[in-house]
């Protein structure tokens, strides 16, 4: 089996001769992911505003600030100031074809992979910087109708985005958005069902309508939205955290949806166990992944933001390997 064609296996619950993988080389990785380029963006690099001050300009027209010179940073300013600015933002032009020219090509030449084309959010992760955070989730509460206006034209340009992928030839979407705080979902359920639910029914059917898979990251505790989430149609969930849902109750919906994971980055590997790490890899498989398919071995890039050397996801690397390829079949048969 080609990498695309497992990974297929793995989301249709279709018996892939191993676990699709995505890790780093010596290791098996069955992605290849691409994003658009945005031709005469007015996007800036890091550069110094002071001695210890890194400043940048995101594509939304947000600005961004860091301290340390490494990490993604925190959003200073945000583009909206007031609400009543919605209508006049200039937005990045995710319509024009020639922007997703380069995924065209890098796509073409990674036929056997798997290919994944980079959004930057729905409309949670996109318009919470333009208020920034704090003020953002006061706005949920007393001026909502704005919110839901201005998650429709993000909703619009986002649509245009997922034809311009199919279009280049990938075969789904992959956005980032971080609904859960260590303890629960960041707002209520009824607010997000209300808020943000029909936006995600709305780019899941656009992206299955074109014969895309939706793969979806969020960090922290959101299990209350999980079979939402599914119900809109999202593929896979990306989870580097998984541990914090709790992994018998992620396996009540196998079957039901894919899940992406490396061993858990804020518990088992800051155990430094190797028996402890293989141990979680290893339930993870037979429990995430019984379903004949549903579960990708991940790897957490930033191993120095997360304090580790990165011999104890070499640890995990090797059991993926040891298990994913081995007692998934046992687990196939008995299932």
């Amino acid at each position: 089996m080609t990498s695309k064609e497992i990974v297929i296996r793995t989301l249709n619950y279709d018996q892939p001769e191993r676990i699709a993988m995505n890790l780093p080389s010596p290791y098996l990785n069955d992605f290849y992911s691409y994003s658009y380029n945005l031709i005469g963006s007015e996007t800036s690099k890091w550069h110094k505003i002071d001695k210890n001050t890194e400043e940048r300009i995101d594509e939304w027209g947000n600005i961004w600030r860091r301290l340390d010179g490494r990490t993604k940073g925190e959003i200073h300013k945000g583009i909206l100031d007031n609400l009543d600015m919605i209508e006049a933002i200039k937005l990045p032009d995710l319509d024009n074809y020639q922007n997703y020219k380069e995924a065209e090509e890098n796509f073409a030449s990674n036929r056997d992979k798997f290919k994944i084309g980079s959004l930057p959010g729905f409309a949670f992760n996109i318009t919470r910087k333009m208020r920034k955070l704090d003020q953002y989730l006061v706005d949920l509460l007393l001026n909502k109708d704005e919110i839901v206006i201005l998650n429709e034209k993000i909703n619009t340009l986002l649509e245009k985005a997922i034809w311009n992928y199919a279009r280049a030839g990938a075969d789904a979407i992959f956005f980032y958005e971080d609904w859960g705080t260590q303890e629960n979902l960041m707002i209520s359920p009824g607010l997000w069902r209300e808020v943000f639910k029909p936006g995600f029914v709305r780019l899941c059917n656009t992206a299955h309508e074109n014969k895309l898979k939706v793969f979806m990251h969020s960090c922290g505790k959101m299990t209350v939205i999980i079979p939402d989430l599914i119900e809109c149609g999202i593929d896979v969930l990306q989870f580097d955290q998984p541990k914090v849902h709790g992994i018998d109750k992620l396996s009540e919906y196998s079957g039901k949806v894919t899940y992406w994971c490396p061993a858990d980055i804020q518990s088992t590997l800051q155990s430094r166990d190797e028996k402890v790490i293989e141990s979680d890899v290893k339930e993870m498989i037979e429990k995430l992944g019984c379903k004949g398919g549903g579960f990708i071995a991940g790897y957490y890039r930033d191993n120095e933001g997360i304090g580790l050397d990165a011999k104890w996801q070499n640890i995990a690397c090797k059991a993926f390997i040891k298990y994913g390829q081995l007692s998934t079949r046992d687990i196939y048969k008995e299932w």
